[in-house]
């Protein structure tokens, strides 16, 4: 980050961005209304994965299972306990947290295609675990979440998730919180460190600081991030399943964050919408749909090397955080 980007232009980017999305909420059409409610959420989940990727230079192949964490915590709290939609929030929260100091504190422990390979190793087993109890996760089939108890309640006061423009309202509350708690991290002194970490860890670690503890840090907030994110789309949307634990959902996240840029604050939320909107187009014209996303990626990537957001701040805006 050069030396130009004053607190008052990031900041006020980051909001034009928030109020344009919140804008969108009295324009768009009911389709694509639901769509971009959607990819918020997901967006989210992207901003997890690049505090980890982006900023602490670790490639993880696992985090399908801190957002199917999440997603989990909150369904079945749900289901099986009979909890509110914040106390689901927060257990969904918390599991993945939970999760993501396990696994950080074993995966760390290797370095590079080892810490890569690790990760999908503990994903595996997780979506293995989630078909093995299928009795209380439903399994292939998943769970579905009731309309009534989606509803949350606070004295008098309800806010019925079900509803389309509350379901917006509440996935770009969620965002606006990722993304502004993304930006202070990144543009904190421990931020600093992380970016100092991927460029060279070991001298780093001879500058006095514990990279370990450091990226075991950015490990937990990267997953109680995607986590945070699960959580949201099993409440917002109604449905918990296994296919979101799935290798998969731990490679859509790299390419959403890597075709918006990787440390990038706005990159994973720019790659989420760009890929959402090339493969959902693509499919409602064709069956051949995955052909012309991998042809419209190579064009993005050609012209775009450091993804959107990352070519942007190299060529033109030097100030993006």
């Amino acid at each position: 980050m050069r030396e130009d980007a004053s607190p008052a232009k990031v900041y006020g980017l980051h909001l034009a961005v928030v109020l344009a999305l919140f804008a969108m909420n009295f324009v768009l059409p009911a389709y694509h209304h639901g769509l971009v409610a959607r990819i918020m959420v997901l967006a989210i989940f992207a901003m997890g994965y690049n505090m980890l990727f982006g900023y602490a230079g670790l490639l993880s192949l696992g985090h399908a299972m801190f957002f199917s964490a999440g997603m989990y915590g909150a369904g079945l709290a749900m289901t099986h306990a009979g909890a509110g939609v914040a106390l689901s929030f927060v257990a969904g929260i918390t599991a993945g947290a939970v999760l993501s100091l396990a696994v950080g504190l074993l995966a760390l422990r290797t370095s590079g295609v080892a810490f890569m390979i690790v990760t999908m190793m503990f994903a595996q087993v997780f979506y293995l675990l989630i078909l093995y109890f299928a009795a209380w996760t439903g399994g292939d089939q998943g769970l579905v979440l009731q309309h009534g108890a989606r509803i949350a309640t606070l004295g008098s006061l309800s806010l019925d998730l079900t509803d389309p423009t509350v379901r917006y309202m509440t996935a770009l509350a969620l965002l606006a919180v990722a993304l502004f708690v993304t930006l202070v991290v990144v543009r904190s002194r421990w931020g600093r460190v992380l970016i100092a970490i991927r460029g060279n860890e070991e001298r780093t670690r001879m500058l006095g600081y514990d990279t370990f503890a450091n990226k075991l840090a950015a490990t937990v907030l990267s997953g109680t991030i995607a986590a945070a994110a699960g959580a949201a789309f099993a409440l917002l949307f109604g449905y918990v399943g296994a296919n979101f634990a799935t290798v998969q959902y731990s490679i859509l996240p790299l390419l959403w964050v890597l075709l918006g840029g990787a440390a990038t604050t706005l990159g994973p939320l720019i790659g989420t919408v760009v890929m959402y909107y090339i493969t959902d187009t693509a499919s409602s014209y064709t069956s051949a749909w995955l052909l012309i996303v991998g042809i419209a990626l190579i064009v993005l990537v050609l012209f775009f090397p450091k993804g959107i957001m990352g070519t942007l701040r190299k060529k033109w805006l030097g100030w993006l955080p």
